[in-house]
């Protein structure tokens, strides 16, 4: 065992030694009896600002999803009004996520001056609410839970049936366990901004 790091660690110096050589080489300098090639510093040159530029540029505007309520792995801002449909992006404070504000992302699914209904499901032994599915119209937009993940208590949205008012939207995804406005709400419009998919 020991062998084997040995030769592991003196191939790696090895290669820590010749790394400057051939970087000059690969870049066009002098190096022993090898002529200097400045064009390919340029073209070195030429081929890698433009693309830090462009990852530079593009970095900063794009978002990782970290969750996998969401079809979506990175979304970047899209700036226009916010249709039924689209990804919205928003801080979300709330003591199941911890006491730091966290950026989520969620599909907007039931617009102002839309129809949102709860339907409860009572429990047969006590009558207590257990759950509620919540639609749009008549879209099933998700089932609330009682637990979360971690066991935790989840409080979900006492809604009835009353349309949205203007200035809010329920945003939400697919995902059966996803924690969206079965659980904190409509949100306000203002607090939203619309993304697109890049992967």
């Amino acid at each position: 065992m020991l062998r084997l790091v040995w030769l592991a660690a003196n191939r790696l110096f090895l290669w820590a030694k010749l790394l400057p050589r051939e970087a000059a080489l690969a870049l066009g300098g002098a190096v022993g009896d090898q002529k200097a090639r400045p064009a390919r510093f340029w073209l070195a040159l030429g081929i890698t600002l433009p693309l830090a530029t462009i990852t530079w540029q593009a970095i900063p505007a794009v978002t990782i999803v970290m969750s996998p309520s969401i079809d979506a792995f990175a979304v970047r801002a899209a700036p226009g009004t916010i249709h039924k449909g689209d990804l919205v992006m928003f801080e979300l404070t709330h003591p199941i996520v911890g006491p730091h504000p966290i950026s989520v992302t969620k599909r907007a699914m039931c617009m102002a001056g839309e129809r949102l209904r709860e339907v409860e499901r009572h429990s047969v032994f006590d009558g207590r609410v257990t759950n509620s599915s919540y639609y749009c119209g008549n879209t099933l937009l998700g089932i609330s839970r009682p637990m979360g993940r971690g066991g935790q208590r989840l409080d979900h949205l006492r809604w009835g049936d009353h349309v949205l008012p203007a200035g809010f939207i329920y945003v939400g995804s697919d995902h059966p366990e996803g924690f969206d406005s079965r659980y904190f709400g409509p949100v306000r419009i203002e607090r939203l901004t619309r993304m697109e998919r890049v992967l």
